[in-house]
């Protein structure tokens, strides 16, 4: 079976309900940035040695691809518990880390510099989710789930940073 379909050759593609949409609609930039962001959680995933966090982020792209699926029109659930497993993840994250009170630049390690490539693009997710914002067109348990995925990812970064004794970049300027 060959890859191409030439459906799509006129800027049209899909859904599982057999509607076909423009390619630059807001619920296929809705599934595109959610394809992005699974992409980048999986080069992320490739560039950590830690083999908890290589798990957590199989399961993290297995969910974001379900979430691509249920925005495609997939008969699929997501239960809210996804979100509250992910807040116990941070809260874990959180308490092992020195308390930060001021802004930190992206970077550090090569895996803290991925893992917050992973955090920017699940707000770019998170932003596409919003616009669609309708009770029809978003399960009410996907974008607490997207908001937590991308604190999630910071509080990776910070972690690979700390373990790693990178130190982060701290904005000093106040900003009020």
């Amino acid at each position: 079976m060959a890859i191409y379909t030439k459906k799509g050759d006129r800027g049209e593609t899909g859904l599982f309900n057999g509607k076909r949409l423009l390619k630059d609609s807001l619920l296929i930039e809705a599934i595109g940035a959610i394809d992005e962001a699974n992409s980048a959680w999986g080069v992320v995933g490739s560039h950590t040695e830690n083999g908890r966090t290589k798990e957590l982020i199989n399961k993290i792209q297995s969910d974001l691809f379900t979430i691509g699926s249920i925005l495609a029109g997939a008969k699929l659930s997501f239960p809210f518990s996804k979100t509250k497993y992910l807040e116990k993840e941070i809260d874990k994250l959180e308490d092992a880390l020195p308390v930060l009170a001021n802004f930190i630049l992206p970077g550090g390690s090569k895996p803290a510099c991925f893992f917050h490539l992973a955090r920017s693009t699940t707000r770019r997710a998170e932003r596409r989710l919003v616009a669609l914002l309708n009770p029809s067109a978003v399960p009410s348990t996907l974008l607490p789930f997207i908001n937590r995925l991308s604190d999630f990812a910071f509080c990776l970064a910070r972690k690979e940073n700390f373990d790693s004794k990178v130190k982060e970049w701290i904005i000093e300027k106040k900003f009020y």
